[in-house]
């Protein structure tokens, strides 16, 4: 199949394409008979504590201030200064409850927008790049090459490409720039895939057993609400999920983990702040398979500057959950800020070195201009990105996918392309 031919199926859908998304997407119609949130008669108490986050936290737009709770403890001498009020969500998003299985083409549509920030700076010069130069030549190659280093696609990842188009140019004997977009397209999704498939999958478990779901990464990249979105996609699905609160030394945590819990419905398993992470997820084991439930997705602490003590407990951690359930956590997700570049891909490295690895979950891509830094984590570290974050909503959290991401980076110049290969076919 060609390029074109395949990357129209993925984008606008075809009953192949649809009946592989029953698989793969986990947005299925809402039961009418039970409701998405768990309400309670009596008001949130919960201790006041400083957060002292940064810009980039863990807390997304999605946790704007709504409904300030009730105060009861005291707060502590080292967190007095300053305070924030836990946030319920529960009104945050003006979302309706009951959500239908997405099409192909509203999912092309996110990441479209999603990508727009780097869209718009990457493609809009490569553009002009092709409007510039009529021929294909080394001169070309050059300033794309320049272009590409710019939206973080990684040294070694442009090095590739670059010996890929020079390569493609010479077989198909390209003289002009005309449909230079497309190629550049259909080698970037062959260096990302590498021949392999299934790459966006989670390992889960046979009906009946636990899947357990580890979480890392450093404070402020959004692994909370990446939780809490991923809890809403697999409760979707059917699945009952429990969320086990691991990140013991980080204030608030553990409050905004249940904040969560209680917005997508799942119970929280935690216990009070400073405890040891591991005896949380000794103890969420054990609720989770008393509940019964199918997954179990464990938050843990993410201080990179105590490398070596964090990599220490998240080991711990790692060596409880798989004496209590063998082969178990079976993903180790790794949580990455995508508007932090390059330092993401720091990130991987260090934890790659102290834990297995399985997937990333790339969040914050809708407000980065350099979104190549996915083909640079996957080309380097050969690890897949599972996930990406799209936007601030519950349904912004999607399965990747490459062509749809190319598409994303490239829309504009493949629309035109498309719509004349269609013309020509």
């Amino acid at each position: 199949m060609s390029f074109f031919k395949r990357l129209k199926d993925k984008l606008m859908g075809n009953p192949a394409e649809e009946e592989k998304l029953d698989a793969t997407d986990n947005e299925q119609e809402s039961d009418h008979s039970e409701p998405e949130f768990k309400e309670s008669n009596e008001p949130a108490a919960i201790e006041t504590v400083d957060l002292k986050m940064s810009e980039q936290d863990e807390e997304s737009p999605e946790m704007a201030i709504v409904k300030e709770v009730e105060v009861e403890a005291e707060p502590s001498p080292e967190i007095e200064e300053a305070q924030l009020d836990v946030q319920e969500l529960a009104v945050v998003e003006d979302e309706p409850l009951e959500e239908k299985k997405p099409s192909a083409w509203s999912i092309t549509q996110k990441f479209k927008a999603g990508l727009e920030k780097t869209r718009n700076s990457f493609t809009s010069k490569v553009n002009d790049l092709v409007a510039r130069y009529r021929k294909v030549d080394e001169d070309f190659f050059e300033e794309l090459e320049d272009l590409l280093l710019q939206a973080d696609v990684g040294f070694e990842t442009v090095m590739e490409l670059m010996d890929k188009l020079r390569y493609e140019v010479q077989r198909k004997n390209i003289k002009d720039t005309n449909g230079i977009q497309a190629v550049i397209s259909e080698k970037l999704v062959e260096i990302y895939e590498q021949g392999e498939e299934d790459l966006i999958e989670l390992t889960m478990q046979p009906d009946g057993e636990l899947t357990v779901i580890l979480f890392v990464g450093v404070n402020g990249v959004g692994k909370t609400t990446t939780i809490g979105k991923l809890a809403h996609r697999l409760k979707s699905q059917g699945k009952t999920v429990v969320l086990a609160a691991g990140d013991t030394f980080r204030a608030g945590a553990i409050d905004q983990l249940q904040v969560w819990g209680d917005r997508v419905g799942c119970e929280v398993i935690k216990q009070s702040e400073g405890s040891d992470p591991a005896a949380v997820m000794y103890d969420a084991i054990r609720a989770a398979k008393n509940r019964k439930a199918d997954v179990l997705i464990c938050d843990t602490a993410g201080r990179l500057q105590n490398k070596v003590n964090l990599m220490n407990e998240l080991e711990k951690v790692h060596r409880v959950i798989s004496r209590e359930i063998p082969n178990a956590p079976h993903e180790v997700l790794l949580a990455l800020d995508a508007t932090t570049g390059q330092n993401a891909l720091v990130q991987a490295q260090t934890f790659k070195e102290a834990t297995n690895v399985t997937g990333i979950v790339l969040t914050k891509l809708d407000g980065t201009a350099k979104g190549g830094i996915v083909l640079a984590i996957r080309n380097k570290l050969h690890i897949p990105v599972k996930f990406v974050g799209l936007g601030e909503k519950m349904d912004d959290l999607q399965p990747f996918d490459a062509e749809r991401y190319v598409y994303g980076l490239f829309a504009d110049g493949l629309d035109k392309e498309l719509q004349n290969n269609d013309e020509n076919s």
